[in-house]
């Protein structure tokens, strides 16, 4: 058995259904990693655990009685709770997706996602990372065109098509023979895009480019 010397991560779990519920409470236990320090069944009392427990992540079902997902995430960011909220629901469409980061959610996830995916994304939230699955980043490729407005930050045209590929979802081995550039050099251009918009990771820089409209 894999033995963990960090503290394990606190978690919050708000989902209506009991079984698929149990679930997830079941899978971040047993994975070392993560402690629930409450499951609960609706989006108010998600928020009084939130507000009690202090976890690092609240995993959330975007529809839940009393609050949905959303309320929640928008309450934590609008009163500057230190738990980060990812959620997850049946749809994945793009705009429903845009809306969640909007509110301040710092992931989505669909509730299809296996159960490790969804551990390795509590996992990737907690250490404050933007969750995003490639099929989702790729899905939300032309919302981010959609939304895109004049007053994007200063970008050089190659890091506009790096940010173009990585909102598609493409890999840097993709983006460096699309390019006709070295990996390397599309990993320099990737550097300093992260850097221009204040992200570390290709789930945050898309979150970003639909907020702050970066895409022409």
């Amino acid at each position: 058995m894999t033995t963990y010397s960090q503290p394990r991560v606190r978690i919050v779990v708000g989902d209506d259904h009991p079984v698929y519920r149990d679930g997830i409470v079941h899978a971040l236990n047993i994975s070392g990693r993560a402690e629930v320090v409450a499951a609960v069944g609706d989006g108010r009392t998600a928020l009084d655990a939130i507000r009690e427990h202090e976890p690092a992540v609240a995993l959330l079902d975007y529809r839940m009685p009393e609050l949905d997902g959303l309320e929640v995430a928008h309450a934590v960011s609008r009163d500057h709770l230190p738990t980060r909220v990812l959620l997850l629901s049946a749809s994945t469409e793009s705009d429903v997706v845009y809306r969640a980061m909007q509110e301040g959610a710092a992931g989505y996830l669909s509730k299809e996602s296996d159960r490790d995916d969804i551990v390795a994304a509590v996992m990737a939230c907690a250490k404050g990372e933007s969750v995003l699955p490639p099929a989702l980043v790729t899905g939300l490729a032309a919302e981010v065109h959609q939304r895109a407005q004049s007053e994007a930050p200063l970008l050089s045209e190659r890091e506009r098509q790096v940010l173009r590929m990585i909102a598609q979802g493409q890999s840097v081995p993709d983006m460096a023979k699309e390019l006709f550039l070295a990996p390397t050099t599309v990993k320099t251009h990737i550097r300093r895009l992260y850097e221009k918009l204040g992200v570390s990771d290709r789930g945050a820089a898309v979150a970003k480019a639909m907020r702050t409209h970066m895409l022409e």
